[in-house]
């Protein structure tokens, strides 16, 4: 016999092991990050920092928009570039502390003839002009409104595997220390750019300061993360944002820091900016579009503004009309200006408000994911589901709550996702192994109350043999008799649900009790070998009674209520000798009154007390003792029981031999 403490020791540690075991797993992704789970990554990024408190823009930032307005007012996009330097030296009257341009100005302007180098006409050449050599009058003077500083321009860098190198445009590179922990990495803290597309060498010049425009979204189309840093033919450029933040504080030199392959931070003077391992910013968006201060660009031009509007303050300029404008996608957003791209990098440098990956992110998600599953692997090894499905709930609460207080708090990310991927796998698996356990566990104790079962059926089986050897014999040979019959009947449709296969069974292993009662019947009169007096007959119609009684004292003693096995057994011993007509005993139950087993019974009770010898008369033909059970029909038997004896009586005539 198994013992039931050991069992539910194995069953608490295949739980255990299945709660631990999709826990180890979800650290190892979160160390090895397989790309099939990138984009579910990012969503779950996204997720988090919606959630999390935003802050507004410092309101250091303006953005002046050439909007549908502008266009309007001025005319079509490009505008003459003459316009475009009215536009500057305005912005500085009113105060701007760094103008950054998000655009470029990559050909002579159109509107004017070229002129050479030295400034003399060009002649021959229309209005509509775009020579590829020389610049024309109004790049010119142009190039003069950028002369007088604070201005920044935009440029492209490209990544083909053919590119030329700068190709002759006017950069600016910043000087940049980089300092490793160690000489273990071999791979920039950058990517290297092969080409770029500029604005006019003259323009550039004249600016005396720029920053690439790149920004590459991720593998699924939304943008989290622009560059600040890029390489080009050995020397490292800035962002336009970077170039602008940097010309408003005058910061001069700058520090790269390199913590591992994911990690590093740029220092701008007394700040410090937390990168990726290819010097990306991880965008902290302030919101929807447009969050910043936007002032048309015909306002600039033309229009009056209150005199802080633009004071000690960056302006970005670019373009958000329809046909101009360059849009992404964001985690707030799907229509989201480039230059408003630019302003929140300004902004998150200014404010130093940054989203930060830890040095050691992946490690404390994978610590997380493995210590998560172990708690609730412990939690439902002890207490079970219900208990474990509370504390998986209050594990996700804990996990995404804590990742969106740390992005709003301190501006840190540890992503839910593998512990929560964890804990889902670890819980269903569980989940299984517990439903397996239990499953298991049933089986087993329905084995066990099956085998007590028969062998208490066994028991009494022996105890009625002991009293009486024919009686035993008897009641073994109506086991199967019962079983055939019961068989037969499902065929009918009165008898059909209620004979499963699993109370034909039953039956069949509880007929032999059904003369239990005779243990009480003296010994005068079961082996009396003439008829019994009518004195002594009444005394052997009590033994249904007695049977029923000792069953029903058994199921008190054992405190057992409404128990299937019992309640068959007592109708089985009680009602066998009922009469289909009503003459029968104990109770004198009439038709459908008499339980299905009881009828059954008494039949076969019949038929193999009239095919066996008996101390008081031989075994009498089979053939006569079917015409008497047959005869019996409406009287003695229930019609639809004698009726599918008569199928299967060959069958019994068989057994019986």
């Amino acid at each position: 016999m198994k013992n039931p403490e050991n069992s539910l020791v194995r069953g608490r540690r295949l739980v255990l092991l299945c709660g631990v075991f999709p826990a180890i797993v979800a650290s190892i992704l979160a160390l090895y990050r397989p790309g099939f789970l990138a984009n579910l990554d990012y969503a779950v990024y996204d997720s988090v920092v919606r959630r999390a408190a935003m802050n507004p823009p410092g309101g250091r930032i303006v953005i002046v928009d050439v909007d549908e307005r502008s266009l309007s007012a001025i005319g079509q996009w490009p505008w003459r570039r003459d316009v475009i330097g009215r536009m500057i030296a305005r912005l500085r009257e009113l105060g701007a502390a760094t103008i950054a341009l998000d655009m470029m100005f990559a050909e002579p302007d159109r509107h004017e003839q070229p002129v050479d180098a030295d400034g003399g006409w060009r002649p021959g050449e229309g209005s509509n002009s775009r020579a590829s050599t020389g610049s024309s009058a109004v790049d010119a003077a142009f190039a003069h409104a950028l002369r007088d500083g604070g201005v920044v321009l935009g440029y492209a860098l490209t990544f083909d595997a053919g590119g030329r190198g700068s190709n002759g445009c006017v950069l600016h590179p910043i000087g940049l220390a980089i300092v490793q922990r160690s000489e273990e990495r071999t791979e920039a803290p950058f990517f290297r750019a092969t080409g770029a597309i500029c604005s006019l060498p003259m323009l550039a010049q004249a600016a005396g300061a720029s920053g690439f425009l790149n920004a590459i979204p991720d593998p699924d189309g939304i943008l989290r993360r622009v560059p600040l840093l890029l390489e080009l033919d050995g020397r490292v450029y800035p962002g336009l944002a970077l170039a602008a933040v940097t010309a408003a504080k005058g910061t001069a030199g700058f520090a790269l820091r390199v913590a591992n392959v994911n990690t590093v931070s740029l220092g701008l003077g007394d700040a410090v900016a937390p990168l990726d391992g290819k010097s990306n910013l991880l965008l902290r968006y302030r919101g929807r579009k447009k969050t910043f201060q936007y002032v048309s660009a015909a306002d600039v031009l033309g229009g009056p503004l209150p005199a802080d509007t633009f004071r000690n303050k960056l302006a970005f300029v670019g373009a958000t009309a329809l046909g101009t404008r360059e849009v992404v996608s964001t985690p707030f957003d799907t229509q989201f200006a480039g230059v408003e791209v630019q302003a929140t990098v300004a902004d998150n440098l200014l404010r130093q408000d940054f989203i930060r990956r830890p040095e050691s992110a992946v490690a404390l998600e994978a610590q997380a994911a493995l210590g998560a599953g172990i708690v609730l692997a412990l939690l439902v090894a002890r207490t079970g589901l219900v208990w474990g499905s509370l504390g998986f709930a209050a594990c996700l609460t804990v996990l995404w709550s804590g990742a969106v207080w740390l992005v709003s708090r301190h501006g840190m990310f540890l992503s839910p996702l593998f512990p929560t991927v964890g804990l889902a796998c670890s819980f269903v698996a569980m989940t299984a192994a517990k439903v397996l356990t239990e499953r298991r566990r049933a089986e087993w104790e329905g084995y066990e109350k099956t085998v007590s079962q028969h062998l208490m059926i066994q028991t009494l089986l022996s105890l009625t043999e002991v009293r009486d050897e024919e009686t035993g014999r008897h009641s073994r040979r109506t086991q199967r008799y019962a079983r055939l019959l019961a068989e037969q009947l499902t065929a009918h449709p009165m008898f059909h649900d209620y004979l499963t296969p699993q109370r034909i069974d039953l039956l069949a292993r509880l007929a032999p009790l059904h003369d239990i009662g005779k243990v009480g019947v003296p010994d005068r009169l079961l082996n009396k070998p003439g008829t019994l007096t009518s004195e002594e007959f009444e005394e052997m119609k009590k033994h249904p009674a007695r049977g029923h009684e000792v069953i029903v004292r058994a199921e008190h003693d054992v405190g057992a209520r409404g128990d299937a096995i019992l309640a068959m057994a007592k109708e089985i011993v009680y009602t066998h000798h009922e009469r289909w007509d009503g003459s029968g005993y104990p109770r004198g139950l009439r038709g459908a009154q008499i339980p299905i087993a009881g009828r059954l019974m008494a039949l076969v009770d019949v038929y193999d007390a009239l095919v066996s010898k008996r101390v008081y008369r031989d075994a009498l033909p089979q053939d006569e003792a079917i015409q008497i059970i047959v005869r019996g029909s409406g009287t003695q038997f229930d019609p639809a029981v004698v009726d599918a004896f008569r199928r299967v009586a060959s069958a019994f005539r068989r057994l019986a031999d």
